[in-house]
């Protein structure tokens, strides 16, 4: 049984959860089932009201649950005088339990079989064919349906989905085939995982969660969800520099990296790191170049180290190590280089270095097919690939990972006993156990070169001070996220420059803890 999430994170629970928790909830605490899809259709209902105010409304329902939550939005539409066609993709016989009393519960015109053309005739759409627990690709009439109604919104017919966006996997955010891309979503009692995860965050649109009235005390062990979105709260986890503190108490990061023409990538990671609340920050680079740290940070220690030809060598691993001996933490790998001896330098300090290590950038791709030899690390690990970088770790397409994100990085961090930080918009941390936090994004600011660099750096400085690495993770994606949003808002999403994220980065913990 894995433990249950730390409590900054909102619980968003799988298919398997909410199928236990709703099963709990009327079998257990005695709310009959079709109260609980009433309350469901009756939040679904209004924000249909709200976003497709006028004209005529198609309902197309499945032959589950879901469907039922249509029938009773189509009701209750219908007794708001709205016009409403409402589509089956079964026969009516085939409904059963409380679809089947919501069913004859309906008002007005029967439902009539799905009916393709007249979806492109109507003010709007409610997706009620498939619900939280389908995967897979949808075949048959549902799969026609999702088809059709997908292709109504690509012509300009908005859709509202009920739970998730049909073709969307609830659980992971992975379309294997047809999908429904919606203008917004209500879903029920919590938000889903894939409506948080790309590609399926993609086609959520707006999520409205619908409170349904599913008790919070006493739940059993079998409701508890996997995977949580990071919000402001975490930043609470986190220590503060009080009025006796000195330098030393801050931590003592170390940033390892640099070659000929990636200077830069180091010195953001430093400068993040120095102002994500490290007292002590020390650049570790090739001799040649220790004269560009000099000049670019007046904060920043630099210790030039034997190279060749602009890149570090395992000649330097025994100063690393000697150096790791004073330091809190190390950020190893942004702008390294791929030459061979930067390589063998990567693998042999990452193992070897005593401290929790953030490993990024060619960090990451000397261990290229290498993931295991990190599990033999004593100390705590994060690795922060983008996706590029995780095709490379798994040895795998960088479309397998654009489509299979939540289970990639699960699967990265059990092969490699370290927290893995996949980046994005929807920035997964994922623990060796399962347990995954994810990043509300909306921050495009983000989206330059070197954000990544201040990423390391940033969670590298909250591993120097002691922080838990999983939270240290979160608490890092939580500030970096909030800093771009922040500089996104003073200066434009356009021309923003990853140095503006790394200044705004306490701006950023100030405003995120009076939020949390």
């Amino acid at each position: 049984m894995s433990a249950p999430l730390p409590r900054w994170l909102d619980p968003l629970p799988d298919a398997a959860a909410q199928r236990a928790l709703d099963g709990w909830a009327i079998e257990q605490r005695g709310i009959p089932g079709i109260e609980l899809m009433e309350r469901a259709g009756r939040g679904l209902f209004e924000l249909v009201q709200r976003r497709l105010p006028t004209g005529t409304i198609a309902v197309v329902c499945g032959k589950g649950n879901n469907g039922g939550d249509g029938l009773v939005v189509a009701r209750l539409l219908r007794d708001a005088g709205r016009e409403v066609d409402v589509h089956l993709v079964c026969d009516p016989s085939e409904l059963r339990g409380d679809a089947r009393v919501n069913l004859e519960r309906l008002p007005g015109s029967p439902p009539r079989v799905f009916n393709p053309g007249a979806l492109f005739e109507v003010a709007g759409i409610v997706d009620a064919v498939l619900g939280t627990g389908a995967g897979g690709a949808p075949h048959g009439l549902i799969g026609d349906a999702v088809e059709t109604i997908a292709e109504a919104a690509v012509h300009g017919v908005p859709v509202v989905a009920c739970d998730v966006p049909s073709g969307v996997d609830g659980s992971t955010g992975e379309v294997a085939g047809a999908a429904v891309r919606a203008v917004a979503t209500a879903t029920f009692h919590a938000a889903k995982p894939g409506l948080w995860i790309a590609p399926g965050k993609g086609r959520a649109g707006e999520v409205a969660v619908v409170d349904i009235g599913i008790p919070v005390d006493g739940r059993p062990p079998e409701t508890a969800p996997r995977a949580g979105l990071i919000g402001a709260a975490v930043i609470g986890e986190l220590p503060h520099r009080g009025a006796e503190a000195t330098k030393f108490d801050g931590g003592a990061v170390l940033v390892c990296g640099g070659s000929t023409g990636l200077s830069g990538a180091p010195s953001l990671a430093a400068l993040a790191a120095a102002r994500a609340g490290a007292g002590y920050v020390t650049a570790l680079v090739p001799a040649s170049l220790n004269v560009v740290f000099e000049l670019r940070q007046a904060e920043v220690m630099s210790v030039p180290l034997p190279e060749e030809d602009g890149a570090l060598v395992p000649a330097a691993l025994d100063l690393a190590l000697e150096r790791c001996a004073r330091a809190d933490a190390l950020v190893l790998g942004p702008g390294l280089g791929r030459s061979d001896g930067a390589g063998a330098l990567a693998r042999a300090l990452a193992v070897e270095a005593p401290v929790p290590l953030l490993l990024d950038a060619d960090g990451l791709n000397a261990h290229a097919g290498r993931l295991e030899e990190l599990a033999a690390r004593t100390a705590p690990t994060v690795l922060t690939p983008h996706g590029g970088e995780l095709a490379r770790l798994l040895d795998v397409g960088g479309d397998e990972v654009r489509a299979r994100r939540l289970s990639l990085a699960r699967q990265a961090a059990m092969r490699s006993g370290a927290i893995v930080v996949l980046k994005g918009d929807d920035t997964l941390v994922a623990t060796p156990e399962g347990a995954v936090g994810i990043s509300r994004g909306d921050a495009p600011a983000l989206a330059t070169a070197g954000t990544g660099d201040v990423l390391s750096g940033t969670i590298g400085a909250l591993l120097a001070r002691g922080v838990e690495p999983f939270t240290a993770a979160c608490a890092g994606v939580e500030l970096h996220r909030r800093a771009g949003q922040l500089v996104g808002e003073r200066i434009g999403v356009e021309g923003a420059l990853a140095g503006d994220v790394a200044d705004a980065l306490p701006a950023a913990r100030r405003m995120a803890a009076e939020v949390g």
